[in-house]
């Protein structure tokens, strides 16, 4: 019940809250970064912890990151996993643990009543600093994700991911899926776990989150309170240069479908490269804005050759991949392939028109408040922004921005970062 409660103060809360919302950044005790957003008017805090943990630092134990993560709530100090969530139930709480490639962190979801929040609190901070790793635990949860592993081989969508990756990047620690996969993850012990999480589950390599009802003073109390308890440890190394691109490859890998799923691309830009936002408005137009993309144009509207069709970049702390898609008919998969890398080549040698980019500003600025209308959203983009160390006032400016974008400077920045001859090709499916 409470649970559902807090669901409904979120939908109650509007938006005009975080039409600028105001970072405040400071350091703990221990030398970790924190970032708050005070939000009044709801009684409620979101709070991540962010550590640069993620699959990018499994080196040759590739999942590591990712179980690491997926353990830390089943058990804690002397708690089981049942009592950490009955402790989070009776309070109200929510609590979530992940990784993605870059990163791993721990979430948090309270009330902000004392009480309720103290023991939320306390049971993050507990999770956070004296995680368990037992092994019934361990091997309770390695089973199910060697379960989902191989169901993973089942599906050619995700068979195509993982090689679309490992051709984009090669022998970089962004090579290989975030979950690892079978033959290493087998090979993972307990051992090799609490290793991990000594390394990288340290203050100088976390940075603090916090977005709610509670002021300076409080956020302050509750950012040390969690890192208190953390050793102070290393920041985690220089991550390598992601590969340039240099020749496009094209592969097929068969597979018993009616239907081939098609990825292609090439490594693209970073979260603070200079051609961030003539990149991202220019994807909006080519194949990021959905059913009015140039993408969606010629491969559904004009020719039926899928469903759909897409592009986007995904910017990390390296150069993150550039990447079109579909899936289509295994008889008119090289079809589909020539129309999409048609429509690149086109976009890339003529640019989008101004009636075009005009739509997108538009898109893209217009609905860009509801993007971070509620605690849950905003607090993801100041953990991006913390993270990546991106300026503090980054949704203060980011319209401005957009809107400072144009045909030329779009068209410049695809000529220079996504050549067409350089694009690799992924199909899997059947024929």
């Amino acid at each position: 019940m409470r649970i559902s409660f807090i669901s409904l103060l979120l939908i109650l809360v509007s938006h005009s809250a975080y039409s600028a919302a105001k970072i405040q950044h400071w350091q703990t005790a221990q030398g970790s970064p924190v970032f708050f957003v005070q939000t009044p008017g709801l009684p409620m805090v979101d709070i991540q912890v962010v550590f640069d943990a993620g699959s990018a630092r499994d080196s040759s134990k590739q999942g590591i990151a990712a179980l690491t993560s997926a353990l830390l709530d089943a058990g804690a100090g002397e708690w089981s996993a049942d009592e950490i969530a009955q402790r989070f139930e009776s309070v109200g709480a929510q609590f979530n643990a992940g990784a993605s490639r870059d990163m791993a962190s721990v979430s948090l979801r309270s009330l902000t009543q004392e009480k309720l929040f103290k023991k939320a609190l306390q049971t993050m901070q507990m999770i956070l600093t004296k995680p368990s790793f037992n092994e019934a635990d361990f091997q309770r949860e390695k089973s199910r994700t060697l379960a989902g592993l191989k169901h993973r081989e089942e599906s050619p969508g995700a068979l195509a991911k993982i090689e679309y990756f490992k051709v984009l990047y090669k022998e970089h620690p962004y090579a290989h899926p975030t979950s690892g996969n079978i033959k290493t993850v087998s090979s993972l012990s307990a051992e090799d776990l609490r290793a991990f999480y000594k390394q990288y589950y340290v203050a100088s390599n976390a940075k603090v989150v916090i977005v709610g009802d509670i002021d300076k003073r409080q956020a302050m109390q509750t950012a040390q309170f969690l890192v208190d308890g953390l050793a102070i440890g290393t920041k985690a190394e220089p991550l390598p240069e992601a590969p340039e691109p240099t020749k496009g490859i094209t592969k097929h890998i068969k597979f018993p479908s009616t239907q081939t799923h098609v990825l292609t691309g090439l490594v693209g830009m970073h979260r603070k490269d200079k051609d961030y936002l003539n990149l991202y408005v220019g994807n909006h137009i080519l194949g990021g804005s959905g059913l009015v993309s140039q993408l969606f144009k010629q491969v559904r509207e004009e020719r039926g050759l899928a469903y759909s069709a897409y592009s986007y970049f995904s910017p990390l702390l390296r150069n993150g991949p550039f990447t079109m898609g579909l899936q289509t008919r295994n008889d008119q998969t090289a079809q589909a392939v020539e129309v999409m890398q048609n429509t690149l080549k086109d976009f890339v040698e003529n640019g989008p028109t101004e009636e075009a980019l005009i739509a997108a500003k538009k898109n893209i600025t217009g609905g860009f408040a509801m993007r971070f209308d509620t605690n849950s959203k905003l607090i993801s983009y100041v953990s991006m922004i913390g993270f990546y160390q991106l300026p503090l006032d980054y949704l203060d400016t980011f319209q401005t921005r957009v809107n400072a974008v144009t045909v030329a400077s779009i068209k410049d920045a695809f000529s220079r970062r996504v050549k067409p001859e350089f694009i690799n090709t992924i199909t899997v499916g059947g024929g």
